[in-house]
């Protein structure tokens, strides 16, 4: 990795460590432009050098948080994957298992998430991006017999984004509700539907 590599010894990697925390949360609050790199470093009572032994600059550290989200989110979503032979009284509970753990990973990494799914310049391909990944669960899902053939599996992965997109910012950030919570209502609304059947 060259002179900028990661330095040997858990001292270097507890301030590598240190320096990506401190910088999403700046990133964060401040957003790319606004945040310095003297700012991240008095922070976390380092010095620019030491910044320097790390990240190449700004953006090296901008991006290298970005991909940690990325990676991050597409693991969970490829973990989430129906397989097959689940009993059906227990499908419910397995899917939302698996959206949880999404809006868990949210809630636990607030700036990551800011910064990643709503501030990068490629927020929106990486959404465009989980899109396509859950719509290839989906299939994979309609497939061993979970849902229907009828549904256009597109469409549907795309309104599933959205919201998780938008409650992630409405109810799941602000503490109005919780991952297990936001989840169990989500795969209520889409398995049972919002008509009344006792009407």
């Amino acid at each position: 990795m060259g002179q900028r590599g990661r330095k040997k010894g858990s001292n270097g990697e507890q301030s590598r460590a240190l320096l990506l925390s401190i910088a999403a949360n700046e990133f964060a609050k401040h957003g790319y432009h606004d945040t310095k790199v003297s700012s991240i470093v008095k922070r976390a009572g380092l010095t620019q050098p030491t910044f320097y032994l790390y990240f190449q600059n700004k953006e090296a550290i901008f991006q290298e948080l970005v991909e940690l989200f990325r990676e991050n989110l597409f693991s969970l979503t490829r973990k989430s994957r129906l397989e097959p032979g689940i009993e059906l009284t227990s499908l419910s509970d397995r899917i939302a298992y698996g959206l949880a753990g999404i809006f868990i990973f949210f809630k636990e990494n607030p700036d990551l998430t800011k910064i990643g799914f709503y501030e990068s310049a490629i927020a929106e391909e990486i959404k465009k991006e989980l899109a396509i990944q859950i719509e290839e669960n989906l299939t994979s899902e309609v497939q061993n017999g979970y849902f229907s053939q009828a549904i256009d599996m597109c469409i549907f992965a795309e309104s599933l984004v959205g919201i998780i997109e938008r409650l992630t910012v409405t109810k799941l950030l602000p503490g109005l509700k919780g991952p297990n919570s936001l989840a169990e209502e989500i795969v209520d609304i889409f398995l049972n539907g919002i008509i009344n059947k006792n009407s």
